[in-house]
């Protein structure tokens, strides 16, 4: 006959290992998506870098050969015209590489921290479109790395959406690990237009990169309330 402890252990353990196998198994999905999403983004870069910078510094080369051909033919008058437009040019395609490389990982989230980096963005938001935003993210600054970027470009991606819709007088952004461990991001505005679910497909994917899941819905009293919760294991150090 079993002993008593044996037969209590029993059920116990087998439940145990039940939940190891669902954690190995989550792991792995969470893994799988990674993959994708990590994909998915070298792809929009690729597709941004050749239909963007590249064919910018394409024309920008062929401009500055006019240029010359102009000066060898002694036309200064449209060799400085041409050059003109190669500086605008030129300054406009370093403002979409450096806007680029802001959006992969901006310096102040990398030398700062997560806070005084959302804290910035907030304030160079609130005052260009004068909008109120509140801010309750100090839980942040213990998630991972890749976490707080990930959260940094959802929270931007939020705050876009908001302003194409509104813009809004006020927005909410909150921070918070659940009863289970989970952790919550949840960013609340009051603008007004219509949600189209469409146009969140980049929070999306920035989601799964962490095995997230994205809810879009209405707020009390208007607007609209993203709300992204993001397993343990992905969030956390």
């Amino acid at each position: 006959m079993a002993e008593p402890d044996q037969v209590k252990g029993g059920p116990a353990l087998e439940k145990k290992e039940r939940s190891g196998k669902q954690s190995e198994s989550e792991r792995a999905r969470l893994a799988d998506q990674l993959i994708a999403a990590e994909q998915e983004e070298r792809r929009r870069i690729s597709l941004f870098l050749h239909d963007g910078p590249v064919q910018s510094l394409s024309g920008i080369a062929l401009m500055l050969d006019a240029a010359l051909h102009q000066l060898s033919t002694g036309n200064l008058e449209e060799a400085t015209q041409v050059i003109e437009a190669v500086l605008e040019r030129q300054r406009s395609t370093i403002k979409a590489l450096r806007d680029l490389s802001f959006d992969l990982e901006p310096v102040v989230l990398r030398d700062q921290g997560f806070e005084p980096a959302v804290k910035a963005l907030a304030e160079n938001v609130g005052i260009s479109n004068e909008i109120h935003i509140e801010l309750e993210t100090g839980f942040a600054e213990s998630l991972a790395e890749r976490a707080q970027v990930v959260f940094y470009q959802i929270i931007r991606e939020a705050f876009h959406q908001a302003i194409r819709r509104g813009p809004p007088t006020r927005v909410a952004v909150a921070v918070h690990e659940l009863s289970d461990n989970r952790v919550e991001l949840i960013v609340a505005d009051n603008a007004p237009g219509e949600r189209r679910r469409a146009s969140y497909e980049t929070i999306d994917e920035r989601a799964r990169m962490l095995g997230g899941k994205v809810s879009v819905r209405a707020a009390s009293g208007g607007g609209t309330l993203v709300r992204v919760i993001v397993p343990p294991y992905a969030a956390k150090r």
